[in-house]
Parts: C-alpha cells; structure tokens; sequence
C-alpha cells in the first residue's frame, strides 16, 4: 500500500461548491478510492475519479443487502495540516460489521492508509472553518451478480469524502426526539453492534414519522421489553442523571461501538464524573425528570459530534430537559472533543493521525 496508484480527475468539480452551505453529504469530492476483492484476496487499490460506476441489475447486494459502511472525519488543524479522528476504530469496526454478514475483513494498516492517501489528494476539498469537516465514508458491499440468497464471492470497498457542515439544521442547539413505541430496530443476537445498511433501512420508517411529527430523530428502546434505552437512529445517547453520566451497554449487541462515544467516557472518567454504562429504563429517565435529577440528555456520533436533547417525548408524555438549552456537560464535550480533532488542545490519547499538506 505504499505506493496507491493515483489516476487524477481532469475536470474538478471544487468550484461548484457553496461552502457557506455545506449541508451534509451534498457534495463529493474530486477521488475515491476502490478496492476489490477477488479469489479470496483483497487487490492493492487505487485512486480513482468521483464518479458513476457500471453494474448489472444482478448484483447481489441490491436484493439481498450484503453492505456495510463506517463514517468518520478529517479536520483542518489550526497550526497547518489536516488531522484525521481515530481512523484505526473506524477500520476495526468496519471488520466487525464485516464479519456479521459475511464480509472478508480489509487490512486495517490498509484502510487507514488508504484514508491518508485519500485525504491527501483531496486535500483542498478540506473545509476551512471550525464547524465544518471532510466527512469520510467506506462502504462494503458484495459485487457477485446473482439470484439467491447466500453470501458474495467478490466485494468492493470504496472510500469516498465529502466536505459537510453540521449534521442536524438545529447544530450545537438541543434537538427533539420522539421515543419509539410501536416499532423496534434490532434485538439480541442480530445486527445492532454492526453497521450494516439493514440497521438503517430498519430505522426509515418510524425516523419518517417522527419527522412528520416535528421531531429530529427517534430514541429507540430494546425490541424485547420495549421499556430500556438503546440509541437514537444516528448516535449513542447519554443522560446526566444527579450527576451521574449514564449510557446502555455494549455487551447487549444491540447498539453501536460509537467511536465518539468511547471519546466521551474516555474524558468523563478523566474529569472525575461517575460513569455507568447499564440498562436504564425509559421510565426511570422520565422518573428522574419528576424528582428534578434528569439534568442533561445528548447524543454521541461522528456527524453531529454532540447532540443536545431539549425535549423527549414518549406516547402521551413529553418532558423538557435543562430548560432546552445545552448542558454543562455537553458544552464541554464538544468543546474538548473539537478542540482536540482541530489541534486546539493536546492530544493525550493520540487520537488524531496528522496529515501534513
């Protein structure tokens, strides 16, 4: 991986860019980078022009959805340079996706110098301003032509980028969620854990309702009981409760490794806060709220960052948290978070791979 042979485009498409109106996910950058598999071995890769690609009506993954995809960014550092967040979790969990539904794991060295390769070549594309970020997504997917249900003979992994803004339209102001209670995303033993397109295609449906409804995302509870927190469709979420940082747990397979996530309790436990990571009760979350402990709700996720929740609602009940104003903790989350992804505060972790330009 060395030497990732580059084909450049020969028409840039960086000057149709509003980059006063980012969006997320509107534009996409000049390269991508495709890898194939084949023979039961991954090629070396290249960079190639952004753009259409041929296939047959046959491909396997359209009608049987053998696709998995990760989601991770590239920050302008304020002292030069481009630095990129905690790639290896991002390459690691992509082989963990992977192994759920069939998908022969890509070297991890691999991806993540694929990423800087990538990074390099479009580093122009690379927003300026704090706020905005070169949002990088790899996805897998099974590239066999066939009819039947069993998994891909070949695979291609493609890692494209695109310049975006914030996630949600509110940004760093508190969102609205609706709890789920009439459907659920995933269960024990199925594909929580894992990002595969089925999570997400399982997730439209009630996401569109709340939607309707005024709400930005849907809180979804465990499949089983229908009463204990799981995530919200596009991030982990967290409760400060008497001021206790509380999240579900991962052992339950039914949420995502967030890499954000892990960020936030890697610096709550540094700041001294008692951290739980245990089942907690939808009920037990409006309980807190009536005996006045329910102090802050945010999400956790690599779009968004962090996600302040203003207002909860579920079925006839609706609660306003810290008076729909980002929390303490929150604020200072993001704040960290960022300040670290743009080279405004240290790197303890060596979280950042740094990319000079």
């Amino acid at each position: 991986m060395a030497n990732i042979k580059i084909t450049r485009t020969q028409n840039s498409r960086i000057g149709s860019v509003d980059w006063n109106n980012l969006g997320f996910g509107v534009y996409f950058s000049d390269h991508m980078f495709v890898a194939e598999y084949k023979n039961n071995r991954w090629n070396e890769g290249e960079i190639l022009p952004y753009g259409p690609m041929l296939m047959e009506p046959g491909l396997c993954t359209l009608h049987y959805g053998q696709s998995i995809f990760e989601g991770l960014k590239a920050y302008r550092c304020v002292s030069g340079g481009i630095n990129i967040f905690r790639p290896d979790m991002n390459a690691k969990r992509l082989n963990h996706s992977g192994s759920r539904v069939c998908i022969p794991a890509y070297d991890i060295k691999n991806n993540i110098e694929a990423i800087i390769e990538l990074v390099k070549v479009d580093k122009d594309w690379v927003p300026q301003k704090k706020g905005q970020s070169l949002y990088i997504r790899p996805v897998v997917f099974g590239s066999s032509n066939f009819l039947g249900v069993h998994s891909s003979s070949d695979y291609l992994l493609i890692i494209m980028t695109s310049p975006v803004s914030s996630y949600y339209p509110e940004g760093l102001n508190p969102v609205k969620i609706m709890v789920a209670s009439e459907y659920v995303r995933t269960v024990r033993g199925g594909l929580g854990s894992s990002k595969t397109a089925a999570n997400y295609a399982a997730s439209l449906l009630a996401s569109a309702k709340a939607k309707e409804l005024g709400f930005s995302q849907v809180l979804w509870l465990d499949a089983v009981t229908r009463s204990f927190v799981d995530e919200v469709g596009a991030m982990n979420i967290m409760f400060v409760i008497d001021d206790e940082l509380v999240t579900p747990p991962l052992e339950q397979g039914t949420i995502l490794a967030g890499v954000t996530r892990d960020t936030a309790l890697v610096l709550a436990r540094e700041w001294g806060m008692k951290v739980s990571e245990r089942a907690l009760g939808i009920d037990e979350v409006f309980a807190a709220n009536e005996k006045g402990k329910l102090q802050e709700i945010f999400g956790t996720g690599t779009a968004a960052i962090i996600s302040p929740v203003g207002l909860l609602s579920y079925k006839d009940k609706t609660i306003i948290i810290n008076e729909q104003k980002i929390g303490p903790v929150a604020q200072k989350m993001y704040d960290t978070i960022t300040g670290i992804q743009y080279g405004e505060l240290e790197d303890k972790h060596g979280w950042n791979i740094h990319v000079e330009v």
